[in-house]
């Protein structure tokens, strides 16, 4: 299945992590069914999911954890202080956004904002365990954050906005919403060279966090394009050939054109996905 408008993207996207959030754990970026990408447990992490300290895991709902499928812990990242608001860019069942609220404990606050219902659902179930009063869950895109300008201190987002199919819009929302000398610090995936034009314009490849990736380059610019400064673009994770492998073997089959050699493809692949670290700050 091969991409062609930007509502037809959005409603594969929410109809593979509304799957995800229903069986909590079984689908995230880079496969579906049972992967190890929904495994903590499992050695195997191409994307860096893994990159939360045990505490952080002790304090959270296990559906959180279960649901958590990003590609990083932007909530480290961010280095967040007492006092700020945050808001996470499609937030699913809320692990980054419950752990920011108990961060900006007492005085501030963490939003969650997500178009798919199911999750929506999942993170107001997984505060209400939790406990956490200082958070609130939206719903909504990313693309029209339901904030007014300049309201919160820090944006984070876990492996989401390479799902989007318009970036730009992306980033000028994050930048209008952010307070001046307010800072953008969201983990996500971004390639070391375009993709060719067969493999970017397939679906499952778009659900799996890698076809709607940017590269490095492009990143920045549309970054800066969007008012940012002090931009930074930091890997945490090349995949390898084999990492690719296996999470070609989890995609949905319906979702790979039958005539797709998938083994030259993943040689195609092979070092050209990373996920990373992706700081910028508005001008104060």
């Amino acid at each position: 299945m091969t991409i062609h408008d930007a509502d037809e993207l959005r409603a594969v996207v929410r109809e593979h992590y509304g799957k995800a959030a229903t069986e909590a754990g079984s689908g995230c970026c880079g496969g579906s069914g049972d992967s190890s990408c929904g495994d903590q447990s499992s050695s195997s992490d191409p994307f860096g999911r893994k990159l939360y300290q045990i505490g952080d895991r002790e304090v959270l709902p296990e559906a959180a954890l279960a649901a958590s499928l990003g590609c990083g812990n932007p909530t480290a990242l961010a280095e967040l202080r007492p006092g700020e608001v945050v808001l996470d860019l499609g937030s699913g069942g809320g692990i980054d956004v419950l752990l920011s609220a108990r961060r900006v404990a007492p005085t501030g606050k963490a939003y969650g904002l997500d178009m798919t219902p199911e999750m929506h659902q999942l993170a107001q179930r997984n505060q209400a365990e939790s406990g956490v009063t200082n958070a609130e869950f939206l719903f909504g895109t990313i693309e029209n954050v339901p904030l007014p300008d300049d309201s919160v201190d820090v944006i984070i987002s876990n492996c989401v906005v390479n799902l989007a199919a318009d970036k730009g819009t992306v980033f000028r929302e994050a930048f209008r919403v952010l307070r001046p000398g307010g800072r953008l610090a969201i983990s996500d995936i971004v390639l070391r060279r375009p993709l060719p034009p067969e493999l970017a314009e397939l679906m499952g490849l778009w659900t799996g966090c890698i076809a709607g990736a940017l590269p490095e380059g492009v990143c920045r610019d549309e970054l800066r394009a969007a008012g940012f400064q002090e931009i930074d673009i930091d890997p945490t994770n090349v995949l390898s050939g084999a990492d690719l492998g296996d999470m070609a073997g989890q995609l949905d089959p319906a979702l790979i054109p039958p005539d797709l050699d998938v083994a030259a493809a993943v040689e195609e692949l092979d070092g050209v996905v990373m996920s990373a670290f992706i700081r910028a700050r508005k001008p104060s």
